[in-house]
């Protein structure tokens, strides 16, 4: 009983070939028995089928919410009133929240319904799932594989149909990465689209809550209920949110209008890429061409200088917002402490995983006097070049084009005797962070032994509309 869309789904429930409690039922039994993925941290089973029949009577009686029919799972780092959340992390083990993330609120508002909190990377760190203290997500393509990070629990409960739709946030392609590594579609909205209030932050200027999906529609739907000002974020827009649901209709000429699309030299040569996404990607080059657009080869030459700045600059801003993690306030607190300054270090110590820890010393490093301005001061220099790199391009093309990762998802447990190398995952991702640009994964191809890449698109701030549009017009056209 997959379904690929959420109006297939509304579609069969009006006709009356389905109840909305038999779909949460459906989806309860799915996750029973792919519970080694271990994708999900927490089921609300009883809440779930109790919201599922309340909307099930709203939908007969004609004022149930856009998203009655919608079952989805929320990454452990959007908080939900009364209900644990732990940023996968011992440090908040079994804390219960007190009120709901925005994007929750206005989710339920429209009659969706929550199944579940996903496993994810220890406070949203991670390209694989595996800094998770309650155990690594396998790939439900490949379960000898990593699902990609840090929201992989929800790439693959989407993938392996646990839940129609999720929520992810991406700080630097934690919502893109495993979009690609699972065959789904990952959307990070332009900063500020959708309200942060809720999401435990990771790297404040970052991070954004975006849809996983099976289709651009869906993601459209799901972001345009998401969007739009909040009392509660000060950085949230204030701009009007527009029908994105109405972008996936066709203008009248039958298809999206040609499109200027420059795709990035340095990405499709860069030395790491996989020859069989290399080969893809340039493939889809000459089918985008064969579509009518004007696809032209960019170059970005500060492209070796991402990762690099997004590390320092996130992790100096992880160093500030995990502070409050001290053993005091709430969360972890180690038995064995003896004093205010042992609480400290004792209860950050046992309660913070490694990947964690390596990130708020290197943050604390940066921000740290004598280093401050060699670090972090250069490093927010280096943000607004590659910014203003990225708009210059935007302003010649309407979106830019690379692959999503280097290569598809790779073996669990995989070690390298530099971490560092881990961070590299990310070369192709960050730079839609850096510049808050909107940017999109779509699956796109497959290897040899049948493991999904994704294709990425990136637009301008702001023309969130646009690409959403022209993502369904080119998954419909590759369907």
């Amino acid at each position: 009983m997959a379904y690929s869309t959420l109006a297939q789904i509304q579609r069969d429930l009006s006709k009356g070939l389905l109840t909305l409690p038999e779909l949460v039922n459906a989806y309860l039994a799915h996750i029973e028995a792919n519970a080694g993925l271990n994708a999900f941290l927490e089921v609300y089973s009883d809440e779930a089928l109790e919201r599922a029949d309340a909307i099930q009577t709203r939908m007969q009686q004609g004022n149930a919410g856009r998203l009655a029919g919608l079952v989805l799972g929320i990454k452990d780092n959007i908080v939900y009133k009364g209900h644990k959340v732990s940023a996968a992390s011992h440090i908040l083990e079994g804390f219960e929240s007190l009120f709901s993330a925005t994007v929750v609120d206005r989710l339920l508002a429209e009659d969706a319904v929550i199944i579940g909190r996903l496993n994810c990377d220890e406070f949203a760190m991670g390209s694989a799932n595996e800094n998770s203290y309650f155990g690594p997500v396998k790939n439900p393509k490949d379960e000898s594989r990593v699902p990609g990070g840090s929201s992989g629990g929800s790439a693959a409960a989407v993938a392996a149909d646990l839940c129609h739709a999720a929520l992810g946030s991406d700080t630097g392609g934690s919502i893109r990465q495993p979009a690609s590594f699972t065959g789904i579609v990952g959307y990070k909205p332009t900063y500020g689209l959708v309200s942060r209030h809720g999401l435990i932050a990771y790297a404040s200027s970052f991070d954004q809550i975006g849809p996983m999906t099976k289709s651009v529609e869906d993601a459209a739907l799901i972001l345009e209920v998401m969007a739009g000002p909040d009392d509660y974020d000060s950085t949230a827009s204030q701009n009007e949110v527009p029908k994105f649901s109405n972008a996936m209709a066709q203008n009248d000429s039958g298809r999206e209008a040609p499109k200027r699309i420059g795709y990035i030299a340095e990405a499709i040569e860069a030395e790491g890429l996989d020859p069989e996404v290399k080969a893809t990607m340039i493939a889809e080059i000459e089918r985008l061409r064969a579509d009518g657009h004007t696809v032209e080869e960019v170059n970005f030459p500060l492209l070796d200088y991402l990762v690099p700045t997004y590390y320092i600059l996130t992790t100096a801003e992880a160093s500030s917002n995990l502070a409050r993690y001290d053993g005091v306030h709430f969360g972890y607190r180690s038995a064995e402490a003896e004093g205010l300054e042992e609480t400290y270090k004792r209860s950050r110590t046992e309660g913070f995983g490694e990947e964690v820890k390596r990130r708020i010393m290197l943050g604390t490093f940066v921000l740290s006097s004598g280093y401050y301005h060699a670090y972090y001061g250069k490093a927010q220099k280096v943000r607004r070049l590659i910014r203003e790199r990225t708009d210059e391009l935007l302003s010649e093309y309407d979106l830019l084009l690379s692959p999503t990762t280097p290569h598809a998802a790779f073996e669990l447990g995989k070690k390298y005797d530099d971490p560092t190398t881990m961070y590299l995952e990310d070369i192709f991702t960050v730079q839609a962070n850096l510049g808050g640009h909107p940017s999109v994964s779509l699956p796109m191809g497959h290897t040899e032994s049948g493991l999904p890449f994704g294709i990425q698109f990136t637009a301008g701030r702001g023309a969130d509309e646009g690409l959403l549009a022209f993502s369904a017009d080119l998954m419909n056209k590759r369907a």
